[in-house]
């Protein structure tokens, strides 16, 4: 038995580090569209007043691309979902350089909604590291996965100006050279997912689930030393993961609390972090400064992964989510109050806006994967980040529209 549980440790460390090995990459693909996206927008549309619409569309576009991956994941596995949404991650990014480069705004606003799928993709990977997890270490599983974005996130928005250079020697605008980092990013992604992720963690998790009725039982004898002759309780079989559960059994409380936990998460920081951009500039930032900001902002959604998780394993998700409401809240007043001319102020409240994010997807996620049955855990997963996205993506056009 100990044996096995060594085994089994040992393959749930290599899903995750795999897990962050694809994230390390993916970071600086999710990084792109956040740093430069409304600034670009508002260059080629000629004012700010729809400069929100790229964080809106491709926000947008990872909510049908969530539901894909999820679909796809649940029939196949999370190797194919996850690669699949990395690869077309790329593709968006690369249609968004093209559409630059001619000018065209139909092409500009569907490839930021391929785009998307990168950063549904990039948030769908944190199941993938729950998957196999220990129920007391699920919290910190998943956090882990989250905190491997980082390193690629946070180098992405100081990467703003290099990039930008690179694109303006190629004749393409400046400002579209990110999102050449982020073709290159999630592409290698995605063939780290494709080729490195095995044995595939949701299918390990079904396999483990199916073998586990032939040796547990639960038994009405309070130890297991009674007496031999007492008769042996008849076996109770648990619940196959192949065995589809009725919606009732799904959508219960704890779950519909989950999703909107992440979902409100989510809506006030995209709604504060978009128009970050967008106000500093009007004040005279410089682009350099901006993506300072963006970064540590960035750094602060994920660097803090682990204790989100270690919190949520220790104290529980309610607590946390409760902590997560008053830290972006915090947040939003402070941005609120800050001079416009006060990079330290606002810096700060992205700073809060990051931490109360990493505290409630934290704690919204491990609700969901620990209340939801494990036969329609990814759909679940997919249409529970669908709310997740389109959060999102109001969160990024209502504060364009605020901020004109």
């Amino acid at each position: 038995m100990n044996r096995a549980r060594r085994g089994d440790d040992r393959v749930q460390r290599r899903v995750v580090t795999i897990l962050v090995l694809a994230q390390l990459l993916a970071g600086a693909g999710l990084a792109a569209g956040v740093t430069v996206g409304a600034l670009l927008a508002e260059d080629l549309l000629g004012g700010p007043g729809l400069s929100g619409l790229p964080s809106a569309l491709f926000t947008g576009g990872s909510a049908l691309a969530a539901i894909a991956v999820g679909r796809l994941s649940q029939a196949r596995g999370r190797r194919p979902g996850l690669a699949t949404g990395f690869a077309f991650g790329a593709l968006g990014a690369i249609g968004i350089v093209v559409a630059t480069a001619f000018g065209s705004l139909p092409l500009l606003f569907l490839s930021f909604v391929v785009y998307g799928s990168g950063t549904a993709t990039n948030l769908q990977a944190r199941y993938a590291g729950a998957d196999l997890a220990t129920p007391e270490h699920r919290g910190r599983a998943l956090s882990y996965v989250l905190l491997g974005t980082t390193a690629g996130a946070v180098a992405g928005p100081n990467l703003v100006g290099p990039t930008g250079a690179v694109a303006q020697s190629l004749g393409l605008l400046p400002l579209s050279g990110p999102f050449l980092l982020a073709a290159a990013a999630y592409g290698g992604a995605a063939l780290v997912i494709s080729l490195l992720l095995r044995p595939d963690p949701l299918l390990e998790a079904r396999r483990r689930a199916t073998t586990l009725p032939a040796s547990a039982t639960v038994s009405s004898s309070p130890s297991s030393s009674s007496s031999s002759s007492s008769p042996s309780p008849a076996p109770v079989p648990l619940p196959s993961p192949a065995e589809p559960a009725a919606p009732s059994r799904i959508w219960t409380g704890d779950v519909l609390t989950g999703v909107a936990v992440m979902a409100l998460t989510q809506f006030v920081m995209v709604g504060l972090m978009t128009m970050t951009p967008v106000h500093m500039r009007a004040h005279d930032h410089a682009v350099t400064v901006v993506g300072l900001v963006i970064s540590l902002h960035v750094a602060a959604m994920f660097l803090p992964a682990p204790l989100s998780g270690y919190l949520v394993d220790r104290f529980g998700t309610r607590l946390v989510a409760v902590s997560a409401g008053l830290v972006l809240l915090t947040s939003g007043v402070l941005a609120a109050v800050s001079p416009p001319q006060s990079t330290v102020l606002v810096t700060t409240a992205l700073i809060l806006l990051g931490l109360g994010w990493s505290l409630g997807l934290v704690a919204g996620t491990t609700v969901l994967t620990t209340s939801v049955p494990l036969s329609v855990r990814a759909t679940v997963q997919g249409q529970a980040d669908v709310a997740v996205a389109l959060s999102g993506a109001a969160g990024g056009l209502v504060s364009g529209l605020v901020f004109a």
